[in-house]
């Protein structure tokens, strides 16, 4: 009888967790307008929980839930739907509620008739009209309810030319401010994801190397940085040679950091109404506050058609406080993103800590439209801020309307950095995982100068930083601004050299008739030197600057570390991305073959990511 009972226990048991398992199943579903057209960017969560997630590209989503619960489907543009899980595959047919966007941004060649009839009194010439509460009729432009403008990427990114080849004997010297942004990586990795290639202006190949970290050694004695040199040979130029410059900066764990004084300055505008802006800004910025000291500090300054200040500067023991306060934002409104930035810089100064980490946080889609706007307003505004001890740290967001320029020209100016969050796993890289480096300097306005020797190079080109080139005399020179290191940041900067003897295949120049081209003779003590690399840096408090200086050594035989490959991979992708004229022998395949080359050191799985992005490209472009 006993042994019966625990038989019927058991199959008891099983039959209660066999309901329970079939009673979890993951939806996969597609959410589309009544047109059928798939809606990308739709919240679909779980009523009643955190559980949730957002549509793809083709309004596609996958969500582990239980029979029986109720999912609610939400997108700016459309009512509102819920509905009632009863099985695995779902369409849901989201109905069109104009009404609920408050903001329109009409374009000029999209402005119909009948909506210049309903804006009479207002000039159309070379301007974004903004309007809100209108409602269309007739033949109007396309309204995209994802983004709140009309249909038509009007994302804007700064053209520049690619570096030349520089001969040697013309010019021995190459200068440039050492960049640590890496928003292009990720901006690139959005638009390839969503099936489509990048704007060219949008890749920035040495943004696209310092994505990545590397393994360099730590700084020893009084400098706070240290500096790697390794050269072999280039492979997408296979006759020439590939220097890398690798700079690590001092690691500071996060306990032994100082206290933080941070001013979240976050857009509201109309334009951040969709899920991947103002919503992604609250969970992310809340990754930080929950990491967060008693001895830290956070304000919250807000703007859209004003500035207003939305949160006293608080400390980081009340984290609850903070996040209330981050919870009750809602977007609407122009955007008068240049007295933000102003009341920001204000409100920094008043809670200004000595000694420990001052930085202004903007999050923001860089879409300006309100008093200060232009990139040489915003230039110069920055600049004048520079000399107050306050660093700037730019979280740019969103899709369609993005203003890559401006906030690169924020980054560049002030004191700051710049990174790109398009899903809350980057947003946890940047303000989590590398908290130090993308949040406290240890090393500012750092430079590199190399001198090349002419009896072993005859030309080189610098890699990228087409934005952060500097005058030869700008080295030595402390007034000039130049990029910031945080704790424990690695930066990379390759040079595509081309050896003395061998033939520059993209042009070159002939000898000077009327004064002499030769070079001195290097014979002798530094005949085996291919260059020399120097490195400028002032301490965070100073004005002064120190420099290092360490010789690159002729190494024709050396074989590529694994880090080293993984850089140059990188490198020729972004080339192969711009249909840079300097791409040479590069294939999408080579990318790859050299990438697999550099994976024993992908702890989070990014340089994996790297590869599966490539061979979507490889797909793409057959």
């Amino acid at each position: 009888m006993k042994q019966f009972k625990i038989m019927l226990t058991i199959s008891l048991l099983f039959i209660a967790l066999s309901s329970m398992q079939a009673q979890n199943l993951t939806v996969n579903g597609k959410v589309t307008d009544s047109q059928q057209n798939p809606i990308q960017g739709a919240v679909v969560t779980e009523k009643g929980t955190t559980n949730g997630t957002v549509t793809g590209l083709n309004g596609e989503f996958s969500l582990k839930t239980s029979k029986g619960k109720t999912l609610v489907i939400k997108m700016i543009g459309y009512k509102t739907a819920e509905i009632v899980v009863n099985k695995t595959s779902l369409h849901i047919i989201l109905k069109e509620d104009p009404n609920t966007l408050n903001e329109f941004v009409i374009c000029n060649d999209n402005v119909s008739t009948a909506l210049q009839g309903q804006v009479s009194g207002i000039s159309t010439k070379n301007k974004t009209i903004r309007i809100r509460g209108v409602g269309f009729t007739g033949n109007t432009p396309r309204i995209n309810p994802i983004y709140g403008y009309t249909e038509g990427n009007t994302e804007e990114y700064q053209s520049f030319k690619e570096n030349l080849f520089i001969p040697v004997s013309s010019e021995a010297l190459s200068t440039f401010s050492l960049d640590v942004d890496a928003a292009s990586y990720s901006n690139v990795r959005r638009m390839i994801n969503q099936g489509q290639l990048p704007d060219k202006n949008a890749v920035r190949v040495e943004e696209m190397i310092n994505y990545f970290n590397y393994d360099y050694p730590q700084p020893k004695g009084k400098d706070p940085v240290s500096i790697t040199t390794e050269t072999a040979d280039c492979p997408w130029n296979p006759e020439y040679k590939l220097v890398r410059i690798g700079v690590k900066a001092r690691e500071i764990s996060s306990e032994n950091l100082p206290a933080s004084n941070f001013v979240f300055l976050i857009d509201v505008s109309g334009s951040m109404q969709s899920p991947n802006k103002l919503e992604l800004i609250k969970s992310s910025l809340k990754l930080l506050i929950n990491n967060l000291r008693n001895k830290d500090r956070v304000a919250i300054v807000t703007y859209a058609g004003a500035a207003g200040e939305a949160l006293p500067s608080t400390s980081g023991s009340d984290k609850q406080k903070i996040k209330d306060a981050l919870e009750q934002l809602t977007a609407g409104g122009s955007t008068a993103g240049g007295a933000g930035i102003e009341l920001a810089y204000k409100i920094a100064e008043k809670n200004f800590i000595k000694s420990g980490n001052n930085r202004i946080i903007l999050c923001t889609d860089g879409d300006f439209n309100v008093g200060i706007s232009s990139n040489e307003e915003l230039e110069n505004m920055i600049e004048t801020k520079r000399k107050t001890g306050i660093y700037l740290t730019v979280l740019g967001y969103g899709m369609g309307n993005y203003k890559d320029s401006k906030l690169q020209t924020l980054a560049e100016k002030g004191n700051g950095n710049h990174a790109y969050i398009d899903n809350i796993q980057e947003a946890n890289k940047v303000l989590v995982s590398e908290f130090g480096s993308t949040m406290y300097t240890v090393a500012k306005d750092v430079k590199i100068q190399v001198e090349f020797n002419p009896a072993q190079v005859s030309a080189y080109r610098l890699v990228g930083y087409e934005s952060r080139l500097l005058n030869k005399e700008d080295f030595n020179d402390d007034t000039k601004d130049a990029g910031e290191l945080g704790a424990g940041h690695t930066v990379t900067a390759l040079y595509e050299v081309i050896p003395a003897g061998v033939k520059n295949k993209y042009g070159g120049v002939d000898d000077l008739k009327y004064q002499e081209t030769k070079q001195k003779s290097t014979k002798g003590a530094f005949s085996d030197e291919l260059m020399t690399v120097k490195l400028r840096y002032k301490l965070p408090d100073s004005d002064t600057s120190s420099k290092m200086e360490i010789p690159v050594l002729v190494n024709s035989n050396q074989k590529m570390s694994e880090d080293f490959s993984f850089a140059a991979a990188v490198a020729m992708f972004g080339q192969l991305l711009r249909d840079s004229d300097f791409k040479g022998e590069g294939t999408y395949r080579k990318v790859i073959e050299l990438a697999r080359q550099g994976l024993d050191k992908d702890e989070n799985g990014y340089r994996r990511e790297f590869i599966r992005l490539v061979e979507s490209v490889e797909g793409m472009a057959k």
